[in-house]
């Protein structure tokens, strides 16, 4: 059986958020932690419970943001799922641009290793020395390894 302390949310990370919203001085007793990290919890379990009921009447098994923010609207959240929602999308937006980056980024580095090989091979063929690689019909080949087709 699960323990229900494995349901909770980290006391100490309820504790950082706590401490964020009250003054400097302000203190928090262990109590006061617990009950927000009880409810915090409760309040998880319970939009979550709501977007899991929605995915398994659709035969999804997979809840997304967007479940989460159908859950809160329809659980009367509306201020909240109007909140996340504008936050998931510009997650996502974000997420884009970086995947993007990465391809470009990625795409630069093959580019520029690809040149290098073509320049290394002409030169190779001006001054008719051979290679551990080179490039011959259509294959790839690397010392010590068969060749590797590419289209």
């Amino acid at each position: 059986m699960v323990d229900e302390h494995d349901k909770l949310l980290p006391v100490a990370n309820v504790g950082r958020i706590m401490k964020r919203i009250l003054p400097p001085t302000a203190k928090i007793s262990k109590e006061a932690k617990e009950t927000i990290q009880e409810c915090a919890s409760e309040f998880i379990s319970f939009v979550t419970g709501e977007a899991s009921d929605k995915c398994h009447k659709e035969n999804r098994k997979t809840v997304n943001g967007d479940d989460i923010c159908w859950a809160l609207g329809s659980l009367g959240f509306d201020d909240y799922s109007q909140a996340i929602g504008r936050y998931l999308h510009k997650h996502r937006e974000f997420e884009r641009e970086r995947a993007s980056a990465a391809a470009a980024t990625s795409s630069a580095a093959l580019d520029a290793s690809n040149q290098t090989r073509i320049d290394n091979s002409a030169d190779q063929a001006t001054t008719g020395e051979t290679s551990t690689s080179n490039i011959c019909k259509g294959r790839l080949y690397y010392p010590n390894s068969s060749p590797l087709e590419f289209r």
